[in-house]
């Protein structure tokens, strides 16, 4: 975990925190990034799909960056994401990424046109000859094109590939995934299914939940990792319903919420994003409160944070 392995261990797909007028709020960002360093988290992801990338101008993305980079602590890994239209875009942002000081990249298929499985793997290529590790980001909800085990394992053959962010939620994709390319980890990217795919071996968790509740998802994670089930199946019930917003369109919306109910800036999200409807806030707030009230083993010191 951390820097030797960045991709590995709880890292969080930061939200970028917006003023009222709806600019960057760099202050919050990198206090929000010390805070999750010090409440366990192992490494965060700013300008994923989570950081709404596509509304943030090349310059406010850059500084999001490196702004990021400046306030994680030595052990707490920064891995953009370089999501673009294009492998020359994507290519752009590694390079910034890597000018910024972070260690490795997070990076989806190309943002425009659906493309051929072998303009893929040129698109990751490019990414790749920057020489950050990358983590190949698999959303086929969010995106045009499904990373297939079968593609997947094409695109693991260039070298500097290190993982994929799974978010599709299939159990089964991990067991084909590392029969077809053992040397490549695999991340949890669906919140809802982190017990699963932990206990088949995931090696990683690219999480939203510790946006709000840091410490009850480390916790979730490490009993995971131990193989304890007769903690983490308890936690994972309590936590499941808010781990579960992660999964649905309004997603940003309804961690920003998370974040608030938790004690924590959310604010606004950028437009088109607009609020929650009244019944989906009044579930997020719902969904918080049981997973404030989940304690874990008392003698881990890690109860409601």
């Amino acid at each position: 975990m951390g820097t030797g392995r960045p991709w590995r261990g709880v890292l969080v797909a930061i939200t970028t925190p917006f003023r009222a007028d709806l600019s960057v709020d760099f202050d919050k960002l990198q206090e929000h990034v010390s805070w999750l360093a010090a409440e366990g988290c192992h490494g965060v992801a700013p300008c994923a799909s989570m950081g709404e990338y596509r509304a943030l101008s090349d310059d406010e993305r850059a500084a999001v960056v490196r702004a990021t980079v400046q306030a994680a602590p030595s052990g707490c890994a920064v891995v953009p994401g370089v999501g673009g239209y294009g492998s020359r875009q994507a290519r752009r942002w590694a390079e910034q990424a890597a000018e910024a000081g972070a260690h490795g990249v997070l990076a989806r298929p190309p943002d425009g046109p659906a493309a051929r499985a072998a303009d893929v793997v040129a698109h990751y290529r490019e990414v790749a000859a920057v020489g950050l590790p990358v983590v190949a980001h698999n959303d086929p909800y969010d995106s045009r094109l499904d990373l297939t085990p079968d593609l997947l394992a094409t695109v693991a053959e260039i070298d500097g590939i290190v993982a994929v962010k799974e978010v599709t939620g299939d159990v089964r994709r991990l067991h084909r995934l590392r029969d077809l390319c053992p040397h490549v980890d695999v991340l949890v990217g669906a919140d809802d299914v982190v017990l699963e795919l932990v206990l088949c071996g995931a090696t990683g968790w690219v999480a939203t939940l510790p946006n709000a509740l840091p410490r009850q998802a480390v916790r979730l994670y490490e009993l995971c990792v131990a193989r304890d089930l007769g903690r983490a199946l308890p936690l994972y019930a309590e936590l499941h319903p808010i781990l579960g917003w992660a999964s649905r369109p309004e997603a940003v919306q309804a961690v920003k919420l998370a974040m608030e109910c938790a004690g924590r800036f959310g604010g606004r999200c950028r437009p088109p994003r607009g609020p929650l409807s009244g019944t989906a806030a009044d579930l997020v707030r719902r969904d918080v409160l049981r997973a404030l009230g989940a304690t874990a083993d008392p003698a881990s010191g890690a109860g409601p944070g």
